[in-house]
């Protein structure tokens, strides 16, 4: 059949199949291409892993550390906890913005790894407060950079979305165990102990920062084409709106957890161990998740399995708002882990691909975190005059997750209708 006897409507229908292969092959490719051998194999997981423990472990402990070693008032850590994120959100903008430009995300990461071993020296030498805010802002801030600059040089690298999924994996089981070995080691050998943990793998990300930077690979060459400009990039509804998207998503994760025990304890009337086991549950539930999920998207297009786990957290949070037994919320929680681990696993994946810097899009995914969690506190205490106003938060994020995947399938229409009138002239 020649091209010219295809009806437009042929030709639109020929290309969508050709479009769908190109991509499958383009995944296996990308796959077979970036396959790390001998140190390289383990040192992705392994940086993975200890920069997302150093948090893991940090940030239970922070409050803590600044009682017990400084004298912190409630009200003071309260402004200290601020500040020190304050300093997060802007680094997490600015050194990937920086990285992007110099197309270098691993001397950054070198710079970042440095920087969380002087925020322990000065924790650890200084008594004074002032000090104390001072070494979080300047020094704690670039850190918290390192897990986003690490997926932005897999993404460099021509990394397929499978690794970064599985990648995201390890962090995931990283933030599993951090939160109770700091609280173990803080509460067996005290204060001073727990400093020196976070020393230690302020060290580890120092080496295996250097590693990687000795060992790192040739960008591919359609990575050396120009990118457009950073303004450039941030223009577009489109691209707002999936900036939009994933921080209503991301706040409905965070506003039930942080009511989850309030909900165990007084509308299920159950003992608050029953949350821990809730919560450890998800957590758990969430690495096997996302390395299925990983697998899948090899296989299905994103906009699928987006729509699949969005579908897992209407069905979540609207049934969480009817159980009536601890157990019944324990039922629940492979959607709650299938629906996160869609959401920060293909998020980061969708980012990358609508925003062409890798450290803007990973810069800019992991503030949705941070964005979300205003949103969520903002949620929270708009339902508190209701009389069950931890329901009413499991309903509206039902709601809302609802509300982004109605939006999204339309959209998603409305482009197919307007591709398929233009194909038709």
């Amino acid at each position: 059949m020649s091209r010219r006897s295809l009806v437009p409507q042929d030709r639109v229908r020929l290309a969508d199949r050709v479009t769908d292969k190109d991509v499958r092959d383009s995944r296996r490719t990308a796959t077979d291409s970036f396959s790390p051998r001998g140190q390289g194999r383990l040192l992705w997981p392994v940086g993975a892993w200890f920069w997302a423990l150093q948090f893991a472990v940090l940030n239970p402990l922070l409050a803590v550390l600044l009682v017990s070693l400084y004298g912190a008032t409630a009200t003071e850590v309260g402004w200290v906890l601020g500040l020190y994120n304050v300093g997060g959100f802007v680094a997490s903008l600015v050194i990937p913005t920086l990285a992007d430009r110099s197309r270098d995300y691993l001397r950054p990461l070198v710079f970042c790894a440095v920087g969380g071993v002087a925020l322990v020296a000065v924790l650890s030498a200084t008594t004074s407060l002032p000090i104390v805010v001072l070494a979080l802002v300047v020094l704690g801030g670039p850190p918290g950079v390192g897990s986003t600059l690490l997926f932005a040089q897999l993404r460099h690298e021509g990394a397929p979305p499978t690794q970064v999924i599985r990648t995201r994996a390890i962090v995931s089981f990283a933030w599993v165990i951090g939160p109770p070995l700091a609280t173990l080691v803080a509460g067996a050998a005290g204060t001073p102990a727990a400093l020196a943990l976070l020393a230690g793998i302020g060290l580890v990300n120092v080496t295996t920062a250097f590693l990687l930077l000795r060992q790192r690979r040739p960008a591919p060459a359609d990575d050396a084409a120009s990118r457009p400009r950073l303004l450039a990039q941030l223009r577009g509804w489109n691209r707002w709106g999936v900036v939009g998207a994933f921080t209503l998503l991301q706040a409905t994760n965070i506003a039930t957890v942080t009511i989850a025990t309030l909900f165990v304890s007084h509308d299920l009337g159950a003992p608050i161990t029953w949350a821990g086991i809730v919560l450890g549950a998800a957590a758990l539930l969430e690495i096997p998740a996302l390395l299925l999920i990983g697998r899948l998207q090899e296989h299905r297009s994103t906009r699928l399995l987006l729509a699949g786990g969005c579908a897992c957290g209407v069905a979540y949070y609207g049934l969480v708002a009817l159980v009536q037994e601890p157990w019944q919320l324990l039922a629940l929680q492979p959607l709650n882990a299938w629906f996160f681990a869609t959401v920060a696993g293909l998020g980061l994946t969708v980012f990358q691909d609508v925003f062409p810097s890798p450290g803007l899009a990973s810069g800019l995914f992991t503030n949705t975190r941070r964005a979300g969690a205003v949103l969520a506190g903002l949620l929270i205490a708009a339902l508190g005059s209701f009389a069950t106003p931890y329901r009413a938060v499991f309903v509206a994020a039902a709601v809302i997750v609802l509300l982004v995947l109605t939006a999204s399938v339309a959209l998603h229409a409305a482009r197919g209708e307007t591709r398929a009138r233009t194909a038709s002239r």
